[in-house]
């Protein structure tokens, strides 16, 4: 039998507990669970990572990694408004896409907010940031202020994680589909109404 290399087992472990916090939640993931699920044992668990909370942290750059790469998968040369349409539409999809990958990083968020404040922070600080940075791009040579940036992605987020919330706590798709529609409407209408406020670049 082949062995596995180190990394593609790590890569097994980060996968596996996303799936088990989904499941059980940060207190229920056991290492034990994790081995299970990543069909490895916990000895194999233990060589690769030194503790859970190792584990951990590599679950939350997962995490920022894969909202990072739905984000920038937005076309940078575009106009502001298509730019937040791409980025919601796509954070959208990945929630719809994986039940566990949502339930996994709200629960991480959440937990890490209350024992270590800072991280949980990070994680959404991340996201938001990568968020600002493809407005700027798409904004670009516009009299579009730092200010206004921050208030689309402001809005961008509470649009996407609000529908993560009914997502997962109804798990119909085709409602979700049609609340996609709902997110992307409301937008474009704020949008319109935020951006006509914006004076004429001289």
């Amino acid at each position: 039998m082949a062995r596995i290399p180190v990394a593609q087992r790590r890569r097994d472990f980060i996968e596996a507990a996303v799936e088990v916090i989904a499941a059980h939640g940060i207190d229920g993931a056991t290492t034990r669970r994790i081995a299970e699920q990543a069909k490895a044992n916990v000895a194999m668990l233990h060589y690769c990572y030194d503790s859970k909370e190792d584990l951990f942290a590599d679950v939350y750059t997962f995490v920022a990694g894969k909202y990072r790469e739905v984000i920038e998968g937005s076309d940078p040369h575009t106009t502001l408004p298509e730019a937040a349409r791409q980025i919601l539409r796509g954070v959208m999809e990945c929630y719809l896409e994986s039940p566990s990958f949502t339930a996994a990083t709200f629960e991480l968020v959440s937990w890490a907010r209350r024992q270590h404040g800072d991280r949980g922070i990070a994680v959404y600080d991340q996201a938001l940031d990568t968020v600002r940075k493809a407005l700027r791009e798409a904004s670009a040579g516009d009299s579009v202020t730092p200010e206004l940036i921050d208030e689309v992605a402001y809005v961008l987020a509470t649009l996407a994680d609000g529908f993560g919330v009914n997502w997962l706590t109804y798990g119909d798709a085709t409602v979700a589909r049609a609340q996609m529609e709902i997110n992307c409407s409301v937008l474009d209408t704020w949008l319109t109404t935020r951006l006509a406020a914006v004076p004429a670049k001289a």
